[in-house]
């Protein structure tokens, strides 16, 4: 697995999607993961550290995973088929270890919250490098996936909430 770390929102100038930007900590790999206006921003929130007078879906989440004996392990994007990414959230459980299905929009603003480790299966980045289109989104072929995202900036396209 691959530890990663968000980098930031981006906006896909395409579809006006919000897309979730994810680097590896030597910042050699990067992974963006198409994201719905909801999740955006939540990760947002936390990101920015905003506070909120009552809790968000993932604070409520959390609170309920620490209040049964639980902590969030780590979150883990595990797959990519047909333009959908997987995730997993690993929790402890009075020392057994749970694993939870979860989109990866979730899993990271709660691995966020909870100041989890963000994992990526080398699969997952694989099949971005080997020139995929972008998930969700049609393309003609004479687009490189590589080069786009080599040519990514995040302060071209910062997603503000």
């Amino acid at each position: 697995m691959i530890e990663m770390k968000v980098s930031g929102l981006a906006l896909d100038e395409e579809t006006q999607a919000p897309v979730l930007v994810l680097k590896s900590l030597d910042d050699k790999t990067t992974l963006p993961i198409w994201i719905g206006a909801m999740e955006a921003m939540a990760i947002s929130l936390t990101l920015n550290d905003v506070k909120l007078p009552r809790p968000m879906t993932h604070d409520l989440l959390l609170s309920s995973i620490e209040a049964l004996g639980g902590k969030v392990l780590r979150i883990s994007v595990t797959g990519l088929t047909d333009g959908t990414f997987f995730a997993i959230v690993s929790v402890d459980q009075g020392g057994k270890e749970v694993e939870i299905d979860a989109r990866p929009s979730d899993a990271v603003a709660l691995a966020l919250r909870a100041k989890a480790p963000i994992l990526v299966a080398p699969a997952v980045v694989e099949a971005l490098a080997e020139n995929k289109p972008k998930p969700g989104i049609a393309t003609d072929g004479t687009d490189d996936w590589t080069d786009i995202l080599e040519s990514y900036n995040p302060a071209d396209t910062k997603y503000k909430m």
